[in-house]
Parts: structure tokens; sequence; C-alpha cells
């Protein structure tokens, strides 16, 4: 007995014996057939058409299931055919967009409302004609010459001069007295871009001048406001600056002050700054409240608890600059950050600067600016070429002997980075009974005692400041020569921000970091690798002996979650802390901030 199939239906030559095909083999010899018909069309049409399956979908005669799994053959030979580097490359993508899904950082009543902003702010500054009539080629020639990367629509041109910006005359004297004679890459474009009013994501190198970038035009705004119509009680701030710590902010608070004291003394109306920090009464500048606030400058913490209070309110505040942007996110003042955020009542001007500013941190930041301009000038995340980096190998019972050895190369004042309290207290207490002047400062102290700390260094008063990183962020301290890392820390771009003390303004500065094969991971050593080879430094023979798999991949650029070169993300050291710490406030419910 044979049987044959024609025409969709089954025949048999014996009519008096009929047997029954059950539906499933119905189905696979129909399958069969559609596979092989399928696989000759795959072979003869071109690579835009071989996803396309003949006969397939809801109308088809062939079950859904058959043809999901006859869909996920093809899709399993297509992942078989890529290489391992083009694999790895979407791994990585789907991670950095998990972790990229984030709330929107805006005020809870836009979100509401779905209020979205499609135009940035206006501004009533203007550059000069003559660099408003200059091409585009002439002006990417000049961001060339700079080192300038910009990226967005209708970016403003780059300024080669304060005058040109048009400054006032006390603010140019200002800038004089500091022996700031022309605006750094960051601040040629930056100032420009602020002061049109754009929202901007800043990032340049440590000791680029990144603080006046966003200080002078939110003093220019305030001055405009006051000019128009003084401020009274209860009104203000105009604009504020957000830090994330308290020595950054109270520096960036003194800058302000004074530019405000030059413009009283040329004849401008006064300007009132507040300074929102923990630590300090605010009974200090309750002058300032009874007579309205132009300026603030805060740490998240205490600025949301005057929020709260009702002492200041964002009714009329038009301009926002996160310092150290990254940083706050990563250092828990997310939440924070929204819940400042739905105090304001109508668009602002937005800004975020870093030295240090991943790529899941950009399109997070972007999510909450309005056509933003992206100012980068070299890599996010680079060291400082004005700092020579040495690394030397020492044993860990070494190191406070070899210390005493390493402040012999530099004359004073040189700073000291350490992990934890305890070590920077012992080594102070070290130093003391050596007969080294050395003042210590982290989260364990009081603010009194970070203040007079950090005083009298500034003052050469002291030889020697030992820190934790809470004075690595954004801290401009003249003159210091050297900066020892006691001990490697966790993070690469905490190595970038430690090192940045030193070197600034152009002029050429010393690190010198202690590492060992116990106290260091080895993907933070990895990076310490790659990013001395990126600055032509000298690379200790203990970094190149390590396996470093980089070397056996097609793939570069490193990690674009934290920036480090020397890893992926799927191995990043950073997410993983970052997913315990995620973990761990789930059960506890709260996270150690107070010392910031």
């Amino acid at each position: 007995m044979t049987d044959t199939k024609e025409g969709g239906s089954w025949e048999f030559e014996d009519d008096d014996y009929v047997p029954y095909v059950p539906v499933k083999q119905r189905r696979a010899a129909k399958l069969q057939k559609l596979t092989a018909h399928t696989r000759r069309e795959i072979t003869s049409k071109s690579d835009a058409d071989e996803d396309q399956l003949p006969e397939t979908g809801p109308r088809s005669n062939i079950s859904l299931i058959d043809q999901a799994l006859e869909f996920k053959k093809q899709q399993e030979l297509k992942n078989s055919q890529k290489t391992e580097a083009e694999k790895q490359l979407e791994e990585e993508m789907a991670i950095l967009e998990a972790v990229a899904r984030r709330k929107q950082l805006a005020s809870d009543r836009e979100l509401a409302k779905d209020i979205t902003y499609t135009e940035p702010m206006k501004s009533t500054w203007k550059p000069p004609s003559y660099l408003q009539n200059l091409s585009e080629e002439k002006l990417s020639e000049m961001r060339k010459k700079y080192h300038i990367l910009v990226d967005g629509e209708d970016v403003p041109p780059p300024i080669k001069s304060f005058k040109e910006m048009r400054f006032p005359k006390p603010i140019l004297e200002y800038l004089k007295s500091k022996g700031i004679n022309s605006p750094t890459p960051i601040q040629i474009q930056g100032l420009p871009t602020a002061l049109a009013g754009r929202d901007m994501i800043g990032i340049a190198f440590t000791g680029s001048g990144k603080t006046l970038s966003f200080s002078l035009p939110m003093v220019m705004f305030a001055l405009e406001e006051e000019c128009k119509l003084p401020l009274i009680r209860g009104e203000g701030p105009v604009g504020m600056i957000i830090c994330p710590s308290r020595e950054l902010a109270r520096q960036t608070f003194e800058s302000i002050k004074t530019m405000s004291e030059y413009l009283m003394k040329g004849g401008f109306p006064q300007l009132r700054t507040l300074l929102c920090i923990g630590g300090i009464s605010m009974n200090e500048q309750s002058h300032v409240l009874s007579q309205g606030v132009h300026m603030v400058v805060a740490t998240p913490g205490r600025l949301q608890d005057m929020l709260e209070k009702k002492k200041i309110n964002l009714d009329i505040c038009k301009y926002m600059c996160l310092d150290e942007a990254d940083r706050m996110v990563d250092m828990g003042f997310e939440e924070d950050m929204r819940n400042i955020m739905s105090y304001f009542t109508s668009q602002r001007q937005t800004l975020l600067y870093s030295a240090t500013m991943p790529k899941k941190i950009q399109a997070f930041a972007e999510s909450a600016l309005v056509k933003p301009v992206i100012v980068n000038v070299g890599r996010a995340g680079a060291a400082n070429l004005d700092v020579i980096q040495e690394v030397e190998y020492v044993k860990q019972e070494a190191k406070m002997v070899y210390l005493l050895e390493c402040l012999q190369k530099t004359p004073p004042p040189v700073l000291v980075f350490a992990e934890n309290k305890n070590d920077v207290d012992g080594i102070q207490e070290y130093l003391l009974l050596k007969g080294v002047e050395a003042v210590a400062i982290h989260g364990g102290k009081t603010q009194d005692e970070r203040e007079f700390a950090i005083k009298s260094f500034k003052d050469f008063k002291k030889d020697v400041l030992v820190a934790t990183d809470i004075a690595s962020k954004g801290l401009d301290f003249a003159e210091i020569h050297h900066v020892i890392n006691y001990d490697m820390p966790k993070e690469i771009e905490d190595y970038v921000h430690r090192i940045g003390r030193t070197g600034r303004c152009g002029k050429t500065g010393l690190a010198t970091t202690f590492i060992n094969l116990t106290g260091c991971s080895e993907q933070i050593l990895l990076d310490l690798k790659h990013l001395l080879l990126e600055a032509k430094q000298q690379v200790p023979p203990v970094l190149l002996t390590l396996h470093d798999p980089s070397e056996n991949t097609s793939l570069s650029g490193g990690c674009s979650f934290c920036g480090g070169l020397g890893h992926r993300i799927s191995d990043c050291p950073k997410l993983d802390a970052q997913r315990r710490v995620q973990m761990g406030s789930m059960h506890h419910g709260s996270t150690d901030r107070g010392n910031y």
C-alpha cells in the first residue's frame, strides 16, 4: 500500500483501506515542506529579505506554535553566525538600557500633568555680531583648536575673551584679581552656552575652571532680575547651585560672594547669596532671608529641609546647576533631587557639570533637559594631562613608613587621601608624632573641625591635609604640588578626582599612588593601567603582568557604565556595588549620606 500527496489532500491507491493520519503528522509534513521551501527562498533572496517567511501569520494553515518554533530556529541560526564581539556588545547594550530605565528628573506637577517643554529658556544676552555671522566651518575650527567637542542644536559660538562676553567692568576686575586673564576651553564654550539660556552638560578635566562656567552666569541672571525689579522678603532665589559636599558648597559660595562684592563696589545693586549646608546654623544668615535671596548654594539634604519649612521657595527660580552631577547620583541623592524638583512651578535652565560623566548619567540627564548642548573638553573621565602620575607597589605594612619618604619629593602643601576614616586618623597621628604639621578631614568630624582643617590648609598654616574622598570632589586648593593616594580607591572615577587636586590651571603637579595586590581589586588595577597608558604615563611592571581580557577582544572604549577603560559593563565593580546597595536599602530603608 502506498500513498501520495496531491493538492494538499491525501489519496490512497487501495480504496478499501483508508488509514487515519494524525493531525500532528500532517502538520509536521506541511512544516517540513514549508521549511524546505523557505530555505530555498532565503538562499536566493537578498539579505534584506532573509527574515521573511512565506505563508505565515494568523491566516496561515500552520499553527502559531509551529511558526514560533521555526522563527526561533531561524534566530538561533542567525545568532550562531555572529561574532563573539557582536554578542558581547548586544549584551552590554541590554544591561545599559536596563540601568538607564529611571523615572524622569522632573517635578511631580510636570509628571502628573504630562507637561513637556520643547523650547529652551530665552535670554537677553547675545554674542557679538561678528561671531553670529561666522560660518559653521569657522566655528568648528575654533573649537578644534581648543579641543572642544560639542553636540546639540544651534550651539552658541565659542568666545575667546571675557570682554567679548560682555561682562561688566567689576567682573573683569574680579577675574583679573584672581589671575584669570583669558577663559579656559570649558569657559570659552560653556559661558556663552549658559548665558544664552541653554540647558547644558559640561564635561572637562579637573582644575579646568568649571566652577566659573556655571557660577558667573547665575550671578549675571540674578543681577538682571534685581535691576528689573528688586527682590523683597519672601522672594527668591533666582538661581541655585547644588553640590555633593559641604566643603565644595562653601568654596562655591565664597567665590560668588566675592563676585557680588565687586559688583556692589562698582555701583551695582547688592546681591544676596544663601549657603545651605548641614552643620551650620541658619540663624547666622537670617539677614539674607529677611531681605530676599538672589542665589542659593546648597547640599541636597539641607536645601530640601529649607524648602519643606518654606524658608525659601522656587517660584521665580529660573536657573539650576548640579555640580559634580554624576557623583550626586552615585552618592544616593537622586531621590532628594526629585523632591527638590517638585518645588519648581515653571521651566528653568538646567546645567550639569562634572569631570567624570559616564554614558548612563548622560542618558539619564538628557531626559531632564530641553534641547541640551553637550560640551566636552577631552574624554569624560580622563585624567588631567598636567599631572605626573607615579604608581608604586608598596606592601600594606610598609605604607606608613614609605609615606614619610614620599613627602620629601616636593615642598608643601601636600594632600594625602585614604579610603576610610580610621586610616585618616591614624596617618594624621603618625605624621604629628614625626613633627609634620598635619590636619585631617572626614565625615566623622564636626563641621567646625572640617572648616578649621580646610581653612588652615588653604592659608598655608598646615603642610599636609589627610582626607577621605569628601575632599576630592571639586575643591580648589592653591599651589598643591603633590597628591598622595595612601590606598587606591574602589572606583577609577574617585582616582581621577583625587589626582585632580593638583596640576590645576595649567600648572604641573605630581600624584603618587600606593598599590598592592591584596588591597586592590583586579578590575580597578586594570582601569588604572589603561588610564596611565592613555595619559602616556609610565606603567609599573606589576600592572603589566596582570591578565588583561581587553587584549583578546576587538571591542574598545571600556565600561559604558562607569567609564573605566580596563573592564566591560558586564564585569563592572561599580554596577555590582550599586546593586548591593539597592538591595541593602530595601532592607534598611535608608542610606548614610549625613556626612556629606
